[in-house]
């Protein structure tokens, strides 16, 4: 008989659109944008094998910790407890996207020199696109070396509102009539 691994799942909607989050024993495993949850639903069963996705209203305290971090609360997000998956290059990379401090950015090069692996820029672009778990892994804080927007699995409007949020950024909204409706 196969094992089942039990996920937790719960959604939020925030004003870019709606995320789900999977939850395994208390630690966060995935969070992405509903309109693109497949490829994390993929990941997760790669990871997992066969999983059994079961709703919760607020699995692991992650649903509030991401109210509270919505609300303004830029340290919300630093103590939750994340499993990756990944390669060893993958996990340090986000390791250290989990260092870039709330209301920051910094270029890919930043990343890839503070990993040890200064002339692995694009492979550091390609573990932010591989992200399991954006916000929390907040790979919307890596931008290019000349400050332009580059690349989220998202949407660069997404990332723009994020990086507004956090007042890392300081140019109109596209979501911002919506917000202020």
């Amino acid at each position: 008989m196969t094992d089942i691994t039990r996920l937790e799942t719960a959604e939020l909607t925030l004003p870019i659109g709606t995320i789900r989050i999977a939850v395994r024993d208390g630690t966060l495993c995935a969070l992405g944008f509903t309109d693109r949850w497949q490829r994390l639903a993929d990941g997760l069963a790669r990871r997992y094998g066969a999983v059994a996705l079961v709703d919760a209203a607020d699995p692991g305290d992650v649903v509030s910790t991401l109210r509270r971090y919505l609300d303004g609360d830029g340290s919300a997000l630093d103590a939750l407890a994340v499993e990756t998956g990944g390669t060893p290059f993958q996990r340090r990379v986000w390791a250290a996207l989990r260092e870039i401090p709330y209301g920051t950015t910094v270029s890919y090069g930043t990343v890839a020199r503070r990993i040890g692996a200064a002339s692995a820029v694009r492979a550091v672009g390609a573990a932010n696109g591989a992200n399991p778990i954006s916000i929390v892994i907040p790979c919307h804080r890596v931008i290019g070396a000349d400050g332009t927007m580059t690349g989220y699995g998202g949407g660069l409007d997404r990332k723009r509102w994020l990086l507004a949020h956090e007042a890392a950024l300081t140019i109109p909204l596209p979501f911002a009539s919506a917000a202020a409706g």
